[in-house]
């Protein structure tokens, strides 16, 4: 138990220390902000601080921080050390930067931001990546909620030739098409509250109940064997590094959120709450990570559920009712579907507005986003039905998912590289190069082996890892260095 009090501190007192330094380079002032500079009651909406902080939190959680690290953990407990500090420089750094540079650059949202910063070449591939991402996302967010409904809620099979699992998708798939085409304050700001207190039920319900049941967790100093499981033997032949750094993905860091801090970035009453909408909530996602993975902990060692990476849906409910009981665990599995959820619904909003402005379509009624939207849905449906009827369909499908959700974020480390050397801040560049570079070897590694990717050998995918990784730093600083006087001389 100590080791994941000793990552809590990590988590928050770094945050405090890490976030000021953030706020500090950056320097928010006292500028109009798009959401009053462009305010046109659908996209462009001031709302409360509070609110976007909520809504961005509810945006970038999805199921990536509760399956990620329940399946982590099984490396044993120096998750509870990497999770924080890598949340602190890495996803919470990327999170605010990009919604903060979003933000002054007019509200744009990520597309444009890479148009920018980079190049035609970068932009054209950004643009096909992340339209894959979001297709991606609102399909696994549609199913992982729908499937939790289904058995642990409902008590249904959740089976492809059940009915009821149909229906359940439907209704989720509906709120989702509401959500992508009205105005964001007509629909997320009004139910979002309502989310976000099962939410804040639900971890913090699960947080308390770690401790009042005494759940045993192992610390980085003792045997990494437990009763049940020995993590050890499961660390030293599973590659903590680079599969860890992918699997446990939105708890650290995680390319999709760019995606829905630019949304946010519309809706802002001042650059001063950016820390708050950004920052801070990254970090929030950080702690319902080392929650989950603190709670999947104590049932593998008290022997009340399979220490295994394919049951993560099953540990869940496992965690939920062995707490709370069977009323607050229902409770507790609301909050936990509440969360892919909220992040489906504005994955298919972001990538309704990544077209519209790729493509300079108009979004000014209804009847145009529900015309854009109709194809995009239509994609999402066609991945769903095929991800359901295939035996191995959902498996496939999460696992790109989580290396292209990784692999994104590439693209906002360059850019935040490349607009600190335009803002004559060149010598922060090391801030979004560590982590840049850090799951450039990550990303780059763990494709080259696995076998969705190019299936070589690790004494290969290694070095492959390290030349990209020196590669992506060299071109990084030429690139920045040539934007930077390019600017200098236009002033």
């Amino acid at each position: 138990m100590a080791t994941f009090i000793i990552g809590l501190v990590i988590l928050f007192g770094g945050a405090a220390l890490y976030g000021t330094l953030c706020e500090k380079v950056f320097g928010p002032d006292d500028r109009a902000t798009p959401a009053y500079a462009k305010q046109d009651g659908v996209d462009y909406v001031p709302m409360r601080c509070w609110k976007n902080s909520l809504i961005n939190l509810l945006n970038i959680a999805g199921t990536g921080p509760i399956l990620g690290p329940i399946q982590g953990i099984l490396f044993g407990p120096i998750a509870f050390i990497t999770i924080p500090i890598g949340n602190i420089i890495g996803g919470a750094m990327h999170d605010y930067f990009c919604g903060m540079i979003c933000m002054r650059d007019g509200g744009t949202q990520m597309s444009e931001m890479i148009r920018k910063y980079t190049n035609k070449g970068i932009f054209t591939v950004y643009n096909i990546f992340v339209c894959v991402l979001l297709l991606l996302v609102g399909a696994v967010f549609v199913y992982t909620p729908g499937d939790i409904a289904a058995k642990q809620v409902f008590g249904f099979s959740g089976a492809a030739d059940d009915y009821t699992t149909w229906i359940i998708y439907g209704v989720i798939f509906l709120y989702y098409l509401i959500a992508t085409v009205f105005p964001i304050d007509a629909i997320i700001g009004r139910i979002y509250p309502i989310f976000g207190a099962i939410l804040m039920f639900s971890a913090v319900g699960v947080f308390i109940g770690l401790f009042v049941k005494g759940y045993p967790l192992l610390d980085v100093w003792d045997s990494w064997t437990s009763e049940f499981f020995d993590y050890g033997a499961y660390f030293d032949a599973s590659h903590f590094i680079p599969v860890f750094f992918v699997t446990v993905a939105c708890g650290i860091l995680s390319g999709f959120h760019s995606t829905q801090t630019a949304i946010i970035s519309r809706t802002v009453k001042s650059e001063k709450q950016g820390r708050m909408t950004f920052y801070n909530m990254m970090v929030l996602e950080g702690f319902i990570a080392m929650v989950w993975a603190a709670g999947a902990m104590g049932v593998y060692n008290l022997g009340l559920q399979a220490a295994d990476a394919t049951l993560a849906t099953d540990t869940i409910g496992v965690v939920c009712r062995d707490i709370l009981g069977n009323v607050g665990g229902v409770i507790a599995l609301l909050g936990v579907i509440v969360l892919p959820i909220t992040s489906g619904d504005t994955a298919l909003r972001a990538l309704r507005l990544t077209l519209s402005e790729s493509f300079h379509l108009d979004q000014s009624t209804n009847a145009k986003r529900l015309g854009l939207a109709a194809p995009v849905f239509a994609l999402v449906a066609a991945i769903i039905v095929w991800a359901k009827l295939d035996s191995n369909g959902f498996n496939v499908l999460w696992r790109y998912f989580a290396w292209s959700n990784q692999t994104l974020s590439l693209f906002a480390f360059v850019c935040i590289s490349v607009w600190l050397f335009e803002s004559g801040k060149s010598k922060f560049v090391w801030m979004p190069l560590i982590p840049g570079a850090f799951y450039t070897f990550i990303c780059s590694t763990f494709i080259a082996n696995a076998t969705i990717g190019f299936n070589l050998p690790w004494t290969i995918a290694y070095p492959v890892g390290v030349v990209l990784m020196v590669a992506y730093v060299a071109v990084i600083l030429w690139y920045g260095k040539k934007r930077a006087a390019r600017v200098s001389l236009q002033h």
